[in-house]
């Protein structure tokens, strides 16, 4: 396979069942790319003539009003084979566990939740029937995903807001209008309100977890006095390069609107976008590349050191979401305890673990589950990882085969029916920190004749 690539122009040359084994991709975040799967597809000097070469289609999807700022403005135009109002009528199906805001099914709560896995399932189940929303707010949601058949002649879009792929379990290939993006865990992709697809199962199974973001478009955050490189690089975000589908058949269109789930009837794929140029395209990025930044001397960073995509909120410095990863680093803080401290927050975190043991919990944390604490619910290192932690060696450590994340809010996460009743939520969770003992000293006790703290002697 071959990817990271600017160049997609040697891919067009080949046939259209080889493009798709190929993948290429367009590098940069926030670019505006241009891409054509044949040659000459693209109009040249203007959006919308007034015939389109090859008698396309323009079509503009905007992901931002008209008239936002230029820096800020999202949009593509799209030559396809067919405009998209042409399909059937749309007609309401059932949602499953899916679930939107407002969020009110159960009263949120201070208390402290962790999640196991979802079981993989036994009767075929695609990406949009194997989505269970855990939690949401305002903002965004949380939904935790399963499935073990590809999404054959199902096409699906969210029309409430932009979809976050974090795999934890199995490859995903994402059959997009743009083209075709290939993740595995250790990878996330976003697609965007509005935008159609396909999950494909490149396993026989794949599980993980989705973040849908309600709010301003994902970015990259400031980096401050950090200064013009670190964490996540923009070079290491990527796009599609086109590639259409003209296939005729009995095909179903699945829309996410205000919360319930649409279906309607099409005669044809919809991945017919022939060429395409804008800003306003789905992307991925691989978190192995991100460049981790860490203390060389003493206390643990806050973990907004490690955020690599945020949506802002409108009050400065309180995101709506934060994207942050834990990935493998070194560990060299000197008199420190290493793992995060224990803590009690404005903003509510949602934990997912992609692979291996997260530093602050010995166990019941497991891949797949996940953990949520909402604002000022205190938190930590469980009582195993805090006697380790606070009477270990110091030495220079590489912590491997790790990875976990946070979806991160200033407002409070929710959770829904299936999050607060399900068979998933662990009922014991709180006693992972009941051994933590009072080992206070008080010197004012005792006298130094009886004290052998003060009286080695």
């Amino acid at each position: 396979m071959v990817e990271k690539t600017t160049e997609p122009s040697t891919v067009d040359k080949l046939p259209l069942e080889q493009q798709e084994k190929v993948l290429v991709y367009l590098s940069g975040f926030g670019n505006h790319h241009l891409s054509e799967a044949l040659p000459g597809t693209l109009p040249r000097g203007q959006n919308s003539p007034q015939k389109c070469p090859r008698g396309l289609f323009a079509e503009q999807l905007s992901g931002t009003a008209f008239t936002a700022p230029r820096h800020e403005n999202q949009r593509s135009w799209l030559y396809r084979i067919r405009p998209s109002v042409v399909q059937g009528k749309f007609c309401p199906i059932d949602r499953g566990l899916l679930r939107s805001s407002p969020f009110d099914e159960v009263p949120p709560t201070p208390n402290q939740m962790r999640f196991d896995p979802l079981p993989l399932p036994c009767a075929p189940k695609d990406f949009v029937e194997g989505l269970s929303t855990v939690a949401g707010n305002a903002g965004c949601a949380v939904h935790l995903y399963v499935a073990n058949c590809s999404m054959s002649d199902r096409f699906f879009y969210n029309a409430d807001g932009d979809f976050l792929f974090v795999p934890e379990l199995g490859a995903l290939r994402l059959r997009t209008e743009f083209g075709i993006i290939d993740i595995e865990p250790g990878e996330i992709a976003v697609i965007q309100r509005g935008i159609k697809y396909q999950v494909e199962l490149k396993e026989k199974a794949a599980r993980g977890y989705v973040l849908e973001n309600y709010g301003l478009p994902l970015r990259l955050p400031p980096l401050g006095v950090i200064g013009a490189n670190g964490l996540a690089n923009q070079r290491d975000f990527f796009s599609p390069v086109a590639f259409f589908e003209q296939k005729a058949g009995d095909f179903r269109l699945l829309c996410k609107f205000q919360g319930s789930l649409f279906e309607a009837p099409l005669g044809y794929s919809p991945l017919d976008v022939v060429a395409w140029h804008g800003n306003y395209i789905p992307y991925k990025y691989d978190l192995r590349l991100f460049n981790t930044i860490n203390t060389v001397s003493f206390d643990h960073p806050d973990p907004s050191i490690f955020t690599v995509l945020t949506s802002p909120s409108w009050t400065p410095g309180a995101a709506n979401i934060d994207f942050v990863i834990f990935p493998p680093r070194w560990m060299v803080a000197e008199h420190t305890f290493r793992p995060p401290y224990f803590h009690r927050n404005i903003m509510s975190e949602f934990m997912g673990l992609i692979f291996g043991v997260y530093d602050a919990k010995a166990e019941g944390f497991v891949p797949g589950g996940a953990s949520l604490h909402n604002a000022m619910s205190a938190h930590g290192p469980d009582a195993i990882t805090y006697q380790r932690a606070s009477t270990g060696d110091l030495s220079p450590q590489y912590q491997e085969n790790t990875l976990a994340f946070m979806f991160e809010s200033s407002l409070v996460f929710c959770p829904t029916r299936f999050g607060a009743e399900s068979e998933l939520l662990q009922r014991d969770y709180l006693s992972c920190w009941q051994g933590l003992k009072a080992e206070f000293e008080d010197a004012s006790l005792c006298t130094p004749e009886d004290c052998p703290k003060h009286n080695p002697g």
